[in-house]
């Protein structure tokens, strides 16, 4: 069991440039703990995302840390000149000697990519295009390319990736149906949500698994991610988890808000009492975030642990304490799992 990092960059009360100092901060400490990986969010025109453009904050990752992967969680796509994209994920790759990982996706916020001039009915099929696009120019010489909204003819590609043929791939799935894409595919995917939409799709997932092998070792990576805080008092987890909790779903649904829609997965309550007995939130001593996680672990059927501990008001004080108590107390018995 894998045990990583999911990190939206969502607002907290602070100048700008110092939100950029603590999370890098943190980040070399989630790299100094021995996390898996660290996967940041895209997000725009919006409280939730402070890093809309991922590789320019994932440059300073790289420079700041040694051993974890890292990488966005997603690109994107519709959103970028595919070519153009193809170039920094080779720079980041090999900035990190092998480090990215690629996440690419449509885009969960059909408001944010309208605002760059993208219709929701186009995204899906421009992030098709989009993508392989991107393959060939990570993976080939010469792309060469005609569809409906990019076309290309002979374009050289000099810059290559460190790794071959691409950095691993990473894809969000909101259906069971995108599952068995990831395994015809051997792309790494995240779910969010409650454990029983979380568990239909690892269902389904495991099910296409075993058309290919008997067995789950070699498979790939399939996680959920829970906001966590851990400290040495209940009552001290507790009172800082849940006004962060509320603060960070205020930006989660800030442009919802004000354009009078619900997300298409809506999945996460308002209030903190909601989303912990959704299973959603973990606050407490470390022997009691540890029964909570290794229990949804087995309930759920992911292979990988994405844990939240930035969010919302917490003070960067509050996240070091709670991933250091977490690293020593908790990570262990998980990746035995």
């Amino acid at each position: 069991m894998h045990v990583g990092i999911f990190d939206h960059l969502d607002q907290r009360n602070v100048d700008l440039s110092q939100y950029y100092d603590d999370r890098l901060e943190l980040v070399s400490a989630y790299d100094r703990l021995g996390f898996y990986a660290y996967h940041v969010a895209e997000h725009h025109f919006t409280p939730l995302g402070l890093s809309p453009s991922p590789s320019v904050y994932l440059s300073s990752v790289a420079q700041r840390t040694q051993r974890i992967l890292f990488g966005p969680l997603v690109y994107t796509l519709p959103l970028y000149h595919p070519l153009r994209l193809a170039d920094e994920i080779s720079m980041l790759d090999h900035l990190s000697k092998g480090r990215l990982q690629l996440g690419v996706g449509r885009g969960v916020s059909p408001i944010e990519v309208g605002y760059f001039g993208v219709e929701q009915e186009d995204s899906q099929p421009m992030y098709l295009e989009s993508y392989q696009v991107l393959i060939q120019a990570l993976t080939r010489e010469v792309v060469d390319f005609k569809g409906k909204y990019f076309e290309y003819k002979q374009v050289p590609m000099v810059l290559k990736p460190f790794q071959k043929p691409h950095p691993p791939i990473w894809y969000g799935v909101g259906n069971a149906d995108g599952a068995d894409w990831c395994v015809a595919n051997s792309v790494n995917s995240v779910v969010n949500g409650p454990l029983e939409r979380v568990k239909n799709i690892t269902d389904r997932f495991w099910q296409q698994w075993a058309t290919i092998s008997p067995k789950r070792s070699g498979a790939p990576l399939i996680g959920t991610s829970r906001h966590v805080v851990v400290s040495q008092s209940s009552q001290e987890a507790l009172d800082i988890a849940k006004p962060a909790y509320e603060q960070w779903h205020r930006s989660f649904m800030h442009l919802f808000n004000m354009h009078g829609i619900k997300p298409q997965f809506n999945a996460f309550p308002d209030r903190y009492e909601d989303a912990a007995e959704a299973g959603l939130i973990t606050a407490g001593k470390p022997q009691d975030v540890l029964d909570f996680l290794v229990d949804q672990i087995e309930r759920s059927g992911v292979n990988y642990l994405l844990c939240r501990f930035a969010f919302g008001s917490l003070e960067l004080r509050d996240s070091l304490n709670s991933c250091e108590l977490f690293a020593k107390q908790v990570m262990p018995r998980i990746q035995s799992l």
